[in-house]
């Protein structure tokens, strides 16, 4: 009964085995523990730090859609002042064609009256050079003639015309002399005759009645229509006389130009 119920010898030391095997078995638990823990902290540790990236990331491509949306409105404005312009060239643009067009059109018409006039004055000259033959052949070579301002003058002394400085009468002397004229103007019935009272002195009334008695003489004793006759007194500076001008009727050529010009 003694040896029964006797503690074993050896319990206390089982027992001290047992609580060491414990602590050893505990403290391997808790080392694997802190291992996972270590582990699982790692872990955390990367996904905050890929999510950090990520949410670095998404900053990012936020700012940039926001960077593009400003461009594409800033585009969309930039184009739609580009097509303002554009409407507005293109409206500056037709208006300068048809401008341009209008000035085209003048210029063409004012081309046209130069061509007509620089025509209508070359015909004159041609019949000024034939009208100048024809007065050497019928005034004869000592006649004063000479071509100025697009006619033919022929000069007369007031001494051969009047017989005098002061004369207004025409003497009988100068009747050939204005028969020649006479037979010239009517071969050449188109040009019209001023005749002018040169005065070396001033005294344009008394050349301008010179003048005027030459002009009456062609028109009653040669018959020379008066409408193709006129007559003015004029400063000779140092020359005096009568000059006889055969020209081209400035109302005929204007009418000549004017119908060329629309044609």
């Amino acid at each position: 009964m003694e040896n029964s119920t006797r503690t074993p010898k050896y319990f206390p030391l089982l027992l001290v085995m047992a609580m060491l095997v414990a602590c050893s078995a505990m403290g391997q638990r808790r080392s694997e523990l802190q291992a996972q823990i270590d582990t699982l902290e790692s872990e955390l540790m990367q996904v905050r730090r890929e999510l950090a990236e990520a949410q670095a990331r998404e900053k990012a491509s936020l700012a940039r859609a926001d960077s593009y949306e400003k461009q594409v409105g800033e585009l969309k404005e930039a184009n739609a002042t580009l097509l303002e312009n554009l409407g507005s060239f293109a409206e500056v643009s037709n208006k300068n064609t048809s401008a341009l067009n209008q000035a085209l059109g003048s210029l063409q018409n004012k081309e046209q009256e130069l061509r007509a006039m620089t025509e209508t004055i070359s015909r004159n000259d041609s019949s000024i050079i034939a009208l100048l033959s024809d007065a050497k052949a019928t005034l004869g070579p000592d006649a004063k003639l000479k071509v100025s301002g697009g006619g033919l003058v022929i000069s007369g002394s007031l001494e051969q015309v009047f017989g005098s400085d002061t004369g207004t009468k025409i003497t009988e002397e100068a009747g050939p002399w204005l028969q020649g004229i006479s037979e010239l103007l009517k071969s050449h019935p188109h040009l019209d005759v001023t005749v002018e009272g040169l005065s070396m002195i001033g005294d344009l009334a008394l050349a301008a009645r010179q003048g005027v008695s030459v002009m009456n003489a062609l028109r009653d004793d040669y018959d020379i229509p008066a409408g193709r006759l006129s007559a003015r007194g004029r400063d000779g500076n140092f020359s005096e006389g009568v000059d006889i001008l055969i020209h081209p009727g400035y109302r005929e050529f204007y009418q000549q130009v004017k119908s060329q010009t629309k044609n």
